[in-house]
């Protein structure tokens, strides 16, 4: 468990990160990750909604936890992946908690057809699909009979002032609609490469009116805004996700083409676990070519982002220091890094982050996992920022590779036991069975494939009272105390499997409602006997 003696404050105080440090508490943070959209309340429509978070806030608190991780919020689209989103800063619509609405008591029609929507609640995966469709046209009609007139035209205004993103958003989103949500590159040229000067024009006359999706925007933010005032008023702090990259079919790239090269695509090499590499297909962010439209570009988000959270997680943060990129063409394997000097590696990563910290008194907390360029680590820490440790990989270079003990850990870290993008505890257990065989010889614990309660616990146990300053699981990995809680299947336990576009990826859902959840003696006691 992470001590905080006076060195370790004075040590952080001394860093580019101190003031973001300072507004979250020099100290040891302990919290639950969350994938929203998996909820299932008595109040929701269809999936995990904003408000949702509230009695969620109530519950941690009652617990001791003092953090909640969100996976991205992110306007997904069509598309079922928060980190391949339509936008870098605009909310998925899918989580405006409908209920709650304002002005709702004169249309009794539209609170009578939440019951419909709830009818999603029931699969064991989320029908993004149908879901959103549906919606959407209850937002429409929302929107046109109520809120439009409720809402004046000088708030929308000040709203798009001070969120600069929201009117190149606005129009591609209208314009997606209007051809048939295909890739903008596939738009007529009037379209498909309209120039900044010309966006508010085209605004003010296009139909049907993009007005429609700033005030969803308005309205989604605003619910945010409620999440982190009760969460702070619990003690609670709320932590975003900003990815680095960006879909290639998205406002940001259509909105700035130049920022971003087309012709490669961002990836992963070949490692351990991904023999091939991996290919994931968003456009290299060209920091070199135009670092003022790139730092530009991060402030924009930062700036929205920061009235709605606290700290924020940075995915794939090692794109900062260097990118793998994939020519368009070729396998993952035969990309090539980026800068292709090493020498520029951490100067790279160590100016863009500090740009990052003067431009927000949010604290970022890296993802730092793969492969990664020498020193980064080392880098990271003189900076203030705190990498990520999955205690299955935190591993001793030397043979034979005996597991890191987590008093070990560097303090200035996030100790966890799994992320959306790996095989949840369980399945880590069951599956990579000469790994998990030597953590439990380690432990003196004789290796069963299925991981006992008991040892669960110690798992948990262990995560919660490591060096590092910040302790945080995926909700389901507490669940899993208690099997009526999770499903059946493993498989069914784990999020998204990176580098491959399967149907269950990202569809995951909670087996519990929300209340459940929160109501669940036995699990709220085993939580408490688990922290500090």
């Amino acid at each position: 468990m992470a001590t905080m003696d006076g060195g370790l404050k004075k040590q952080i105080l001394a860093t580019p990160a101190s003031l973001p440090w300072q507004q979250v508490g020099i100290a040891p943070h302990h919290g639950i990750d969350l994938f929203l959209p998996a909820l299932r309340s008595e109040k929701s429509a269809g999936c995990g909604e904003i408000l949702d978070l509230l009695p969620l806030i109530d519950w941690c608190s009652s617990l001791g936890f003092d953090l909640i991780q969100l996976l991205p919020l992110f306007d997904m689209g069509h598309e079922t992946s928060p980190y391949n989103a339509l936008s870098s800063c605009a909310i998925d619509p899918l989580f405006i908690s409908l209920y709650a609405l304002p002005w709702l008591d004169g249309a009794p029609d539209l609170i009578e057809s939440l019951t419909q929507l709830k009818r999603h609640l029931i699969p064991s995966s989320t029908p993004f699909r149908e879901l959103r469709e549906e919606k959407k046209e209850w937002l429409v009609a929302y929107v046109t009979r109520i809120a439009r007139s409720h809402l004046s035209p000088d708030l929308l205004k000040q709203f798009m002032s001070d969120n600069p993103w929201l009117l190149p958003y606005a129009l591609f989103k209208t314009l997606k609609e209007t051809h048939q949500h295909n890739h903008w590159c596939n738009w007529p040229e009037e379209h498909r490469n309209l120039p900044p000067e010309s966006m508010q024009a085209l605004y003010d006359t296009l139909h049907p009116a993009p007005e429609f999706f700033v005030i969803l925007q308005y309205l989604a933010s605003e619910q945010l805004k409620e999440v982190r005032r009760h969460a702070e008023s619990r003690g609670l702090l709320i932590k975003g996700d900003l990815p680095i990259l960006v879909s290639p079919d998205s406002a940001d790239v259509w909105a700035e083409p130049h920022l971003f090269n087309p012709e490669l695509a961002v990836g992963a090499p070949p490692d351990f676990y991904v023999p091939e590499g991996q290919c994931w297909g968003f456009p290299v962010p060209l920091w070199e070519e135009h670092p003022d439209g790139m730092l530009l570009w991060w402030q924009r988000r930062l700036s929205f982002a920061s009235h709605l959270f606290h700290l924020y997680r940075i995915d794939h943060i090692i794109g900062f220091f260097h990118l793998w990129a994939v020519p368009n063409g070729k396998k993952a394997k035969d990309g090539f890094f980026l800068p292709r000097e090493e020498a520029l590696w951490l100067p790279r990563g160590k100016e863009i982050i500090e740009k990052l910290l003067i431009s927000s008194l949010m604290l970022p907390i890296a993802e730092d996992l793969g492969t990664v360029p020498t020193g980064m680590r080392e880098e990271l820490t003189a900076l203030g920022i705190c990498g990520t440790k999955v205690m299955r990989w935190e591993r001793e270079e030397a043979l034979p590779r005996h597991f890191i003990p987590p008093s070990h850990y560097q303090p200035l870290s996030m100790t966890t036991l799994s992320t959306h993008d790996s095989p949840t505890l369980a399945l880590w257990w069951r599956d990579f069975t000469s790994e998990a065989s030597l953590y439990a010889q380690e432990q003196g614990w004789d290796y069963e494939p299925t991981l006992s309660t008991e040892q669960r616990m110690a798992l948990l146990k262990a995560s919660h009272h490591s060096a590092s300053l910040f302790h945080v699981n995926l909700l389901q990995e507490y669940l899993a105390l208690f099997s009526e809680l999770v499903w059946e299947e493993l498989e069914q336990e784990r999020i998204n499997i990176p580098g491959y576009v399967l149907p269950r990826n990202w569809s995951y859902r909670y087996r519990p409602s929300l209340e459940t959840i929160i109501n669940h003696e036995g699990l709220a006691s085993a939580i408490k006997s688990l922290l500090p």
